[in-house]
C-alpha cells in the first residue's frame, strides 16, 4: 500500500499535468493538504516530503497538532468559523478559507486589529445558492464587495468555492468557470486584486486547475479515507 509521501508525489504529478494541459506554470498552483481528522504522524511524513501547507477544520483539534509539529508549517483554517473562536483561530492560522458574510468579515477584521495581525482570507461563495451550504450568494457578494475591500486588518486573497455535488469531475467544470468569471468581474467592479481561487478537491482538482484554481484542497488522495 502506498504511503503518504508516495501519494503526495502522485498528486503533485497530476497537478503538474493539469497545468501543462491548461498552459500554466506549475508554480501558479499551490497544494493544500487537508489533514483534518488525521493524527500527527502522516502529517509529519507529508511535511518531510516537502509539503508545507495544511488545512484543518476544528480549532481545538488542530491546536494539539500545531504544538507537536514543525513551526515551518503554514496552517489554513478550512472549517466553519464561529465568532467565539475567531481570536483563537487567528492566533494559529495564517489563512482562513471560509469568510461567508460581511458581518463575520468585520468581526475577524476587528479582532485581528486588536491582536495586531492581518490574516489572509478567502470569501466563500455559494454559487448555486444551495440552502444546506454556507457562503455568500452571488448577488449578496456583489452588493458588499466594496465594504469588504475597506476592511484594513484582513487581506482578501480571493474566492473559495465548493461546487454542488456532481457525479463526475467534468461536471464541476461549469461551476469552476463561473467562479473564475465572477472573480474577474468583481476585480473590475471594486478594484480588489483577488489574485487567488481556492477550488478543487481530491475528486476534481485537475479540472479546477484547468479553470484557474491557484490552490487546491486535497485530503483523501494524500492521506486516504476518513
Amino acid at each position: 500500500m502506498a504511503g503518504v509521501a508516495e501519494k503526495l508525489g502522485v498528486v503533485r504529478e497530476r497537478m503538474a499535468a493539469a497545468c501543462r494541459t491548461a498552459g500554466r506554470s506549475a508554480d501558479e498552483v499551490r497544494l493544500l493538504a487537508v489533514s483534518k481528522t488525521f493524527p500527527t504522524p502522516p502529517i509529519l511524513e507529508a511535511f518531510e516530503a516537502g509539503q508545507v501547507e495544511f488545512g484543518e477544520s476544528r480549532q481545538q483539534e488542530a491546536v494539539e497538532k500545531i504544538g507537536q509539529l514543525p513551526d515551518e508549517i503554514r496552517w489554513h483554517f478550512i472549517g466553519k468559523l464561529q465568532r467565539n473562536k475567531v481570536r483563537k483561530v487567528i492566533a494559529d492560522f495564517g489563512c482562513i478559507h471560509g469568510i461567508d458574510s460581511l458581518k463575520l468579515a468585520g468581526h475577524v477584521d476587528r479582532i485581528a486589529g486588536e491582536e495586531g495581525v492581518c490574516p489572509d482570507v478567502f470569501l466563500e461563495v455559494n454559487l448555486a445558492g444551495e440552502e444546506n451550504k454556507g457562503g455568500f450568494r452571488v448577488d449578496e457578494l456583489r452588493g458588499c464587495i466594496s465594504a469588504l475591500g475597506e476592511l484594513s486588518h484582513i487581506t482578501i486573497l480571493g474566492l473559495m468555492v465548493i461546487p454542488p455535488a456532481v457525479g463526475e469531475a467534468e461536471q464541476a467544470r461549469p461551476w469552476f468557470m463561473k467562479a473564475r468569471e465572477l472573480r474577474n468581474e468583481l476585480r473590475q467592479e471594486c478594484g480588489l486584486e483577488l489574485p487567488e481561487l481556492s477550488m478543487g478537491m481530491s475528486s476534481d482538482f485537475e479540472v479546477a486547475i484547468e479553470e484557474g484554481s491557484t490552490i487546491v484542497r486535497v485530503g483523501s488522495a494524500i492521506f486516504g479515507g476518513r
